[in-house]
């Protein structure tokens, strides 16, 4: 290769990055969307190798930091009356429906589903209300409610089905429901801490301990000037902290209120004014959930760190070449140049291309003559 060309080569790398991306708003540079500046273009005397013009689909990305944990944060509140808490869960351990949360007295606290807290005993004869249903809902859940149907009245058929709840658990078989022989929740619960110690004395309106759902999500927070790229139920993938794994995620939440954070964005690798990208400096960026799709793939890491990948533009069925097979004209724009062979001898043609979206290693190109299998010259590794 002589060194005009290379020195072509090395032009074309220095300005692949800030050109404008076909099919986004104008103003908006491939730069801003996180991509991966081109490969570094061969030095004078290197030598050339070839690749060939493919068609594909390209897909631009941006990446934004984000933390693994779980959703929800619940806090359940004793109002058993007792004294000594007897048995505590585990930190980690996953409590649902029916189950036993915690024991006073040798008497165990049960987890019911509901987003209604329980402040009364519960007996035939007390007044109707929405919590009497929420126990009802648990009763038919569990398999108790034969006989039974959802009402805010506590009829002999509730009272019936608290028996047999009450006989399969190991509990006093009374019909009625004392305060604080069962906790509500809104769903299963993924234990976090624990507040008293065991042997201690129970103390109503106290919190026992804190929760949250056994879901995995990632929370991220994605730049303001790149928020019109996500939307609820938008698919994405997320990295794991191994930095290889991958697993499919969807976009749950987009707030609607920024957040001011300290250093550059998540999704911005560009430096500062100053050519430094301090961390001191504020930015403005909006809050986002992500649900995976497949949940097992979380394992049990809690608070990890992982990165979200988000589709900024995508193109289908188009031609692309290497990123290092772009040459910068002088007079400005960008060319391949093409191989063409006949017998033992081959020629070279520059031929100018258009270029769009850029992925990792490839840039969508199309021009005259532009097709799938013509060869194009890459610097050779």
């Amino acid at each position: 290769m002589t060194a005009e060309r290379a020195a072509r080569r090395r032009r074309a790398g220095a300005l692949a990055v800030p050109v404008l991306v076909s099919g986004i708003a104008a103003g908006v540079l491939v730069a801003d969307f996180g991509l991966r500046p081109p490969r570094t273009a061969a030095v004078p005397g290197t030598s050339a190798g070839t690749a060939e013009v493919v068609r594909t689909n390209i897909v631009d990305t941006i990446q934004v930091s984000g933390s693994l944990g779980y959703a929800g944060t619940y806090t359940v509140v004793n109002q058993a009356a007792g004294t000594a808490y007897t048995a505590l869960p585990s930190v980690g351990l996953i409590i649902r429906r029916g189950r036993e949360l915690y024991e006073v007295d040798g008497s165990q606290v049960t987890l019911f589903y509901g987003a209604r807290p329980p402040w009364r005993a519960l007996s035939e004869g007390v007044p109707p209300g929405p919590d009497v249903a929420q126990l009802d809902r648990n009763l038919i859940a569990l398999g108790y409610g034969t006989y039974l149907t959802v009402s805010d009245y506590y009829t002999g058929a509730t009272a019936y089905a608290v028996e047999l709840w009450q006989q399969a658990a190991g509990l006093p078989v009374t019909g009625t429901v004392p305060l604080g022989q069962i906790a509500f929740a809104p769903g299963p619960l993924r234990i976090t801490s624990i507040s008293p110690a065991l042997g201690a004395p129970p103390q109503q309106g106290m919190p026992v301990l804190t929760a949250t759902s056994p879901v995995p999500v990632v929370t991220a927070l994605v730049p303001v000037t790149q928020e019109y790229l996500v939307r609820r139920g938008d698919p994405v993938t997320v990295t794991l902290p191994d930095g290889v794994t991958t697993t499919p995620g969807v976009v749950t939440v987009v707030s609607s209120v920024a957040a001011t954070t300290a250093g550059p964005p998540a999704g911005d690798a560009s430096p500062g004014p100053q050519g430094g990208g301090g961390s001191g400096d504020s930015q403005d960026a909006v809050p986002m959930t992500v649900r995976l799709s497949r949940p097992a793939a979380a394992g049990s890491l809690d608070q990890a760190p992982v990165t979200v990948n988000i589709v900024a533009a995508r193109a289908r069925g188009v031609y692309a070449v290497p990123v290092s097979a772009l040459v910068a004209l002088a007079g400005g724009g960008y060319a391949v140049e093409v191989v063409h062979r006949g017998g033992s001898l081959a020629s070279r043609q520059l031929v100018p291309v258009q270029i769009g979206l850029f992925s990792d290693t490839l840039v969508q190109v199309s021009g005259a003559g532009i097709t799938a299998g013509l060869e194009v010259e890459v610097p050779s590794p």
